[in-house]
């Protein structure tokens, strides 16, 4: 059946409505707000074709600044991931429900470009009387932030938990929700709702809110208040039934997690009920195998005994089930492209995120084929695109679907919240060791010492040199990289005593698989400590790094690299603040024991 065009819809609509005041005797009520959703949903879903369903389930990435408008290059990428020139064109193509945005797609600049292709795509999705798109993005905060300045940047979920404040984490994401709806953003793909219980963890780490499920659970709860309460946009609990106790990345394997019924029920399970409590929109799989929970060895993405079986049946949810990408190998090993998006249907889910460029046609058909010979009833198929109209309406966004381009520099990143990111950001810097070789305290330093700043991460140790001369220091900057070369080593402690303090920035430099495998960054901070003079390793990634560094040496957690936590850190260095962060996190010491437990932190 053709799609009637909105207009003609509601031409319809009205002239039924005038045929039943002519009739009757007295005015019908007005219809609730129920009624209306069910009848916009149910007038869509009646008005598609199965071609359109198909594409509603679909949400992916697409090349370009504008709708309408790319450059060769970003041509080139649509043509090859999907036999079209622009984002519109990919829009059109296969009906979608959804897009997502990325900064490597070239999807955002600024926020006024954002705006700008939110309201171009928009309107080449509804231009046929077809339901708006669902515009995607991870805006987790932290180490996971599409969005960049001016959007107001936070220092992420386990840095909120150190800061000790539901309230602060509530305001944070109620303030990234306020500025991803105005560039025309409607579902943010978090909070984590992992419990990070493995130090080893690659993927999740300082994205978890913390190793102790009650505590995260605490923090997911505050945070899809902030998302979703007013703010129109769709928060998504990552990533179910739980990612937290891997030490493979599912981007590249298939990580398998060896947690019994009791040990899930226990340790991953409360913060995806909490966030279920809390009403949350949307729920993401893992591409993670759990024998416990379905013993075929299939990814929870494909597993009806867990994404049907547990998360609708007994954790009770009924709302959106998205898939974690599926450009991914932990879903991608043993199962082609064409039976993924099937076995993902059939296992219970209803968003389809992110197929590998190249792969979106054998998707799009193999369901198509499905349902056509009966593998996937329609049923089933309008049962997901039933859930993804309701969550359209739900936020608000059909028939508002255009944001005004000219309001956006008053919303994203306006002063008021900026003051409140760095408000919310000082009291989450976590000091963990401050004795030097002699005995003293290290830390503060005077404001107007001489610092040198040893960085693996240029952008962080700019920023931080930039805070600490703000504050009145004189900061140099050393950038070194994640697996300093002997020459660098060798500079950094020539010019250790030189300067009233070194500050060694580290990034994971307990990793000894991938970011320092030869213990480089643990052999810089060593021989810095030796030579005597006072130094502190700030850690911009997860704490466990304390746990491989000398005890000789000072230990801030900051747990980001964002700006507004290197101010935090320049303002904890020369005592403008005292450390106030405590571990959300048990670190292990290098042999398994427990080394710092979480509430640990000094302060001064």
């Amino acid at each position: 059946m053709p799609r009637m065009h909105r207009r003609s819809l509601l031409r319809v609509a009205a002239a039924t409505t005038a045929a039943a005041l002519i009739a009757a005797p007295t005015l019908a009520a007005p219809a609730s707000a129920d009624d209306e959703r069910e009848e916009w949903v149910a007038a869509q879903l009646d008005g598609m074709t199965l071609e359109e369903k198909v594409g509603q389930l679909f949400v992916v990435q697409v090349y370009g600044a504008d709708a309408h408008t790319v450059t060769d290059a970003q041509r080139a990428s649509n043509q090859a991931a999907y036999g079209v020139d622009t984002p519109a064109d990919v829009v059109q193509k296969y009906h979608l429900g959804g897009v997502i945005y990325f900064a490597w797609s070239g999807n955002v600049t600024n926020p006024r470009q954002v705006a700008q292709l939110s309201n171009g795509l928009q309107r080449t999705a509804t231009e046929d009387g077809g339901p708006p798109l669902i515009i995607s993005t991870d805006q987790e905060t932290g180490i996971v932030a599409r969005m960049p300045a001016p959007a107001t940047q936070f220092p992420g979920a386990q840095a909120l938990a150190a800061g000790q404040s539901t309230n602060a984490a509530r305001e944070a994401a109620k303030i990234t929700a306020r500025e991803l709806r105005a560039v025309g953003i409607n579902q943010n793909f978090a909070p984590v709702a992992d419990v990070n219980v493995n130090a080893e963890n690659p993927v999740i780490g300082v994205r978890s809110f913390s190793s102790d499920p009650a505590m995260a659970s605490a923090y997911v709860a505050a945070q899809v208040a902030g998302y979703q309460n007013g703010q129109g946009v769709a928060a998504a609990a990552k990533h179910f039934p739980g990612h937290g106790d891997t030490s493979t990345d599912s981007h590249y394997g298939v990580p398998e997690i060896d947690h019994t019924r009791a040990e899930w029920e226990a340790i991953d399970a409360p913060p995806f009920q909490a966030a279920v409590d809390a009403g949350i929109d949307v729920i993401m799989t893992a591409h993670i195998v759990v024998d416990s929970l379905d013993p075929t060895g299939v990814p929870a993405t494909l597993s009806e005994p867990i994404i049907t079986g547990l998360l609708r049946g007994e954790l009770g949810y009924d709302g959106v089930v998205v898939t974690d990408a599926l450009n991914m190998e932990g879903v991608r090993q043993g199962f082609g492209p064409d039976r993924v998006p099937v076995l993902a249907l059939q296992a219970g889910v209803d968003q389809l995120l992110v197929p590998k460029d190249g792969d979106m046609d054998v998707m799009y058909q193999a369901v198509l084929a499905a349902v056509r010979d009966g593998e996937i009833s329609e049923d089933r198929l309008d049962e997901s695109v039933e859930r993804i109209l309701e969550l359209k309406w739900k936020r608000g966004i059909t028939g508002d679907e255009q944001v005004d381009v000219d309001r956006v520099d008053r919303t994203v990143g306006v002063r008021a919240h900026q003051a409140a990111a760095q408000r919310i950001t000082d009291p989450t810097v976590t000091a963990l060791r401050n004795t030097g070789a002699d005995g003293a305290a290290i830390l503060p330093v005077a404001p107007a010492s001489s610092v040198n700043v040893v960085t693996t991460n240029t952008a962080a140790g700019n920023d931080l040199a930039a805070a600490l001369t703000a504050q009145g220091a004189t900061a140099t900057t050393q950038a070194v990289g994640t697996r300093p070369s002997d020459a660098a080593i060798a500079a950094a402690v020539q010019a250790a005593p030189a300067h009233d303090l070194t500050v060694v920035v580290t990034s994971n430099a307990w990793d000894t698989l991938t970011t320092d495998p030869q213990g480089r960054q643990r052999r810089l901070v060593a021989e810095l400590a030796a030579t005597g003079h006072p130094v502190v390793a700030v850690a911009v990634r997860n704490a466990y790094d304390v746990a491989y560094l000398p005890e000789s040496a000072g230990f801030l957690a900051a747990y980001s690299s964002t700006t507004v936590s290197m101010r935090s850190v320049a303002k904890v260095l020369t005592g403008a603040i005292s450390p106030a962060g405590r571990l959300p996190v048990v670190v292990p010491a290098a042999d398994g024991s427990v080394l710092y437990p979480i509430g640990h932190g000094l302060t001064w």
